[in-house]
């Protein structure tokens, strides 16, 4: 399904088509980007997390 929205989104740049604009817009609105609370960020492990870190040295 992502794959086949990129490529609509791909398409509608050289087609210009004011409906599928429109749906292009509609789904930019519910997922735009947006800043993370605290509180979602607390689920956020960009790194790992800590746990493997001590996992790793008690394997040495």
């Amino acid at each position: 399904m992502e794959r086949t929205l990129k490529r609509i989104f791909d398409y509608q740049r050289f087609e210009n088509n004011t409906m599928l604009q429109q749906v292009i817009d509609d789904v930019h609105s519910r997922y735009a980007a947006r800043e993370l609370s605290l509180d979602e960020m607390n689920f956020v492990a960009a790194a790992g997390t800590p746990d493997q870190k001590k996992n790793k040295n008690k394997k040495q």
